[in-house]
């Protein structure tokens, strides 16, 4: 049996964060939580392909080999938040699949990540801002089996 969260959102609680109202203490959602929400809930969708620019990617790669790998790390790359009192603002970097509708997936990306960041930690996302940095192309993951001959002897 699966139980329905009652954390209030942000609007119905009058915008303050611990739900009570009662002066019982007040709760302090950090950037990197709102980020790596954001993240999980963006990669959900179908024809994500990866998340950051070259840079962040390429550096997020040195930093798993470096690490061992842990996901989490690699979790909020491609996403920057801004978090106040009530409010949240995204913004996403993409890779999307070749094919994938583009505008279509943006959308998708825009109302997961919405219902996800909202229903988590009860927060009003006031904008999504996504990036669309490159586009991965089936080619891209077939690699050199060394079947080839060498360019240089």
């Amino acid at each position: 049996m699966k139980t329905q969260s009652t954390v209030p959102s942000a609007r119905e609680s009058g915008g303050k964060r611990d739900g009570t109202g009662g002066g019982q203490g007040h709760t302090q959602i950090a950037d990197g939580v709102v980020a790596k929400i954001a993240g999980m809930a963006a990669r959900e969708i179908g024809g994500v392909h990866a998340m950051g620019g070259g840079t962040a990617r390429m550096v997020g790669a040195v930093r798993d080999a470096v690490s061992g790998g842990g996901a989490s790390g690699t979790v909020a790359q491609g996403v920057s938040v801004e978090v106040g009192e009530r409010q949240a603002a995204v913004d996403i970097d993409l890779v999307v699949e070749y094919g994938a509708a583009i505008q279509d997936l943006a959308a998708a990306v825009r109302r997961n990540v919405t219902n996800a960041v909202e229903r988590m930690t009860g927060l009003e996302v006031t904008e999504i801002n996504i990036k669309v940095d490159d586009i991965h192309l089936p080619e891209d993951d077939s690699s050199d089996n060394g079947d080839s001959e060498p360019r240089v002897q």
